[in-house]
């Protein structure tokens, strides 16, 4: 089980405390147990300090803590601070990735049977999206939507999120497409063929939460094997 220890501190030299940190930081390089570490300062009171530090257990914190490079920047914290910094420990018991749960809505949502969804509660007005299929970028919610559908006229397709790391306003997904080639596709004729194709998609959130730009990065070149195309090419 996740495990967070929340730390809590006054202090008026946060400069030095994060220079601390740094320090704590390429001391433990290789040895730390912790996965995840945010500080925070209280906007109504600048003296107080928040750490909130992640670790993949409890016995992984403990053992974190028992690290003698950790025991001796406490006593450095300790000096830095007004008071004695406490600490309050944490089994995470609901933990929502919000960024992840939207980039797999959104792949969800391109391959939805039937009518294409108007994308409008994922996808920013003025989305912009790099497709190295296209020669030029696709601007615009609806012109995207014109995009999506002509690999839908195309193909039948779902989506496999293999993987998605978010942090900040970004996200990437790894992501594999299994699809069965039913209509004209860059002028290819509907072949009835299965295909396969994998890529990576880099995803920026805009200010509303929704998707603000996209770069796809993808097998082209196998998926045009695969298809056929490159036949001629190749005797």
């Amino acid at each position: 089980m996740t495990f967070v220890q929340l730390i809590e501190c006054r202090t008026s030299r946060l400069d030095e405390m994060n220079r601390l940190m740094d320090d704590w930081v390429e001391q433990t390089r290789g040895k730390r147990t912790a996965t995840h570490a945010l500080v925070g300062k209280d906007r109504s009171d600048a003296a107080h300090i928040v750490e909130v530090v992640e670790f993949p257990s409890y016995e992984e914190a403990m053992r974190n803590s028992k690290l003698p490079e950790t025991d001796r920047i406490f006593q450095d914290m300790v000096a830095l601070c007004d008071e004695m910094p406490t600490f309050t420990d944490l089994d995470v018991v609901r933990d929502e990735r919000l960024a992840e749960d939207t980039v797999r809505r959104f792949f969800a949502a391109l391959a939805t049977p039937g009518e294409l969804p108007p994308l409008n509660d994922l996808v920013d007005e003025d989305i912009h999206s790099r497709d190295p299929v296209n020669p030029q970028d696709t601007i615009g919610l609806d012109n995207f939507r014109a995009e999506i559908r002509m690999w839908r006229r195309g193909f039948d397709f779902a989506f496999t999120v293999e993987d998605v790391f978010a942090q900040g306003d970004r996200a990437c997904a790894r992501w594999t497409w299994n699809a069965t080639h039913k209509g004209d596709f860059l002028g290819i004729a509907p072949t009835g063929r299965q295909v396969t194709m994998s890529g990576l998609t880099m995803l920026r959130f805009g200010d509303s939460g929704k998707l603000a730009e996209v770069w796809w990065q993808h097998d082209q070149l196998g998926l045009m094997q695969q298809l056929g195309a490159l036949d001629e090419l190749e005797q």
